[in-house]
């Protein structure tokens, strides 16, 4: 085993556009890291606070515990699967929350005062209440709140570049803030909705709060995550994209939005189909499309995977990685028999370790990825070797776990028998005396 890191071999690239420590400190206060996230967090918390008065003002204190409690219920198995779709490359947490917090309290801010205003502002220029709010939720709703749902992903998009390399970040994104725009919304609904059958004395199965809750959170809890998805797919094509010009980086997020709006408005203008049209939509467009998009990033995942089992063996030739590891690491199955192994032996910290080299290996591969289509940016040198530097300080804790995970998910090797008689094996009247289990990290 190697004790010093190799030298590494890539390509030149060119360092300009590469800030250094004099352009950092002279560089304009608001353009300062704790300038900014001081901004975005003192926004994102008025806008929750209000945005928490204005629901609880529309449902009341009962109706809004009935809601929180209820619209809870999906979040979760939304935030597991969109985090399991980013289990290839794991994002940091910190953009899966400001993603949610996003949703949940700007953008329904921005979407429930929009609509309001658009709303009565119809209503008085046409003198008809009901075609304002037939017009409201069909065209201007969905405008609004996918405008604002695709302001998360674009705030990624532009200031966490390094983290958006892909379809699967465009999708877990906008996936997580449209999951946080669903909660707040439907808050809303159920508190409005447990509000009515108080008054109406309605209980059971009979009650709105009941229909609402199937609706919304048994039929549909995908609906607003689904649409989004859209936008941060095209997000994602334009991250590919990269070096086509800005035209094609514009051009495909900006189909993605118009997509995401006009099925949101054929989801809102369903009731306008006849009594059984919101059925007809679901199972003719939106159980098919959920469908395709499931499989397309499940297939962009798998992409994924191939690219990370194709790279990496450059750095095994240089001796960064052993020859096994970009096997185990191309591999889901490998990844988690290598961070059980690693807790089993060495403990948490140990597979936290093992996840994190898992993490690093991968974004290295999609960097030598992106740079043999010369789409790498100019930091291409530092950032791969700030790559290595991280995988080189964690080799002693993951280099055991991942060998011991490419040696059971490595696939059989066909061995003929000899054709003459072997004794002392199986089925001679011996049998082989197992090891004793082998800690690689016990010094």
């Amino acid at each position: 085993m190697a004790t010093c890191p190799p030298h590494p071999s890539y390509p030149s690239a060119p360092t300009a556009g590469v800030p250094t420590a004099g352009t950092l400190r002279h560089a304009h206060w608001w353009q300062r890291p704790w300038v900014r996230y001081g901004a975005l967090t003192t926004l994102l918390t008025l806008s929750g606070l209000v945005i928490l008065a204005l629901v609880r003002e529309e449902t009341g204190t009962e109706g809004f515990l009935v809601g929180l409690g209820l619209a809870v219920l999906p979040v979760p198995l939304l935030i597991a699967a969109f985090r399991w779709l980013d289990r290839v490359e794991p994002g940091p947490w910190r953009n899966l929350v400001f993603s949610f917090a996003w949703g949940a309290c700007a953008a329904a801010l921005i979407a429930i005062v929009a609509n309001s205003f658009a709303t009565r502002w119809i209503a008085t220029a046409t003198a008809d209440p009901a075609g304002a709010d037939t017009l409201g939720s069909t065209v201007i709703a969905p405008v609004v709140e996918e405008s604002a749902k695709a302001a998360a992903v674009l705030l990624v998009f532009l200031f966490r570049r390094r983290d958006f390399t892909g379809i699967v970040d465009g999708v877990v994104i906008a996936g997580v803030t449209a999951t946080g725009f669903a909660f707040t919304e439907n808050i809303l609904y159920l508190g409005t909705a447990f509000g009515t059958d108080q008054l109406a004395g309605h209980t059971g199965i009979a009650s709105v709060t009941a229909a609402t809750f199937f609706v919304r959170i048994v039929m549909s809890p995908f609906a607003h995550p689904l649409f989004t998805v859209l936008t941060g797919i095209g997000f994602g094509i334009a991250a590919l994209s990269a070096d086509r010009g800005p035209a094609r980086r514009v051009a495909f997020p900006l189909a993605g939005l118009l997509l995401a709006m006009g099925m949101h408005a054929m989801w809102n203008g369903s009731s306008a189909f006849g009594e059984y049209g919101f059925f007809a939509v679901y199972a003719a467009f939106m159980v098919p499309i959920f469908g395709l998009l499931t499989w397309l990033v499940i297939w962009t995942r798998q992409r994924e995977l191939r690219t990370v089992r194709e790279e990496l063996p450059a750095y095994a030739v240089a001796g960064w990685l052993t020859p096994a590891e970009p096997y185990a690491l191309g591999s889901m199955r490998a990844r988690r028999i290598a961070r059980q192994y690693a807790r089993r032996y060495a403990g948490k910290a140990a597979a936290r370790e093992v996840a994190r080299y898992e993490a690093y290996a991968t974004s290295l591969a999609f960097l030598r990825h992106r740079a043999r289509r010369d789409r790498a940016g100019a930091d291409f040198v530092v950032r791969e070797q700030e790559l290595l530097d991280e995988l080189w300080r964690r080799r002693e804790t993951a280099r055991p776990a991942l060998d011991h995970a490419a040696r059971i998910t490595a696939p059989p090797v066909p061995v003929a028998a000899p054709p003459w008689p072997v004794y002392g094996v199986y089925g001679y009247g011996h049998q082989p005396t197992p090891y004793p289990a082998y800690n690689p990290y016990r010094s």
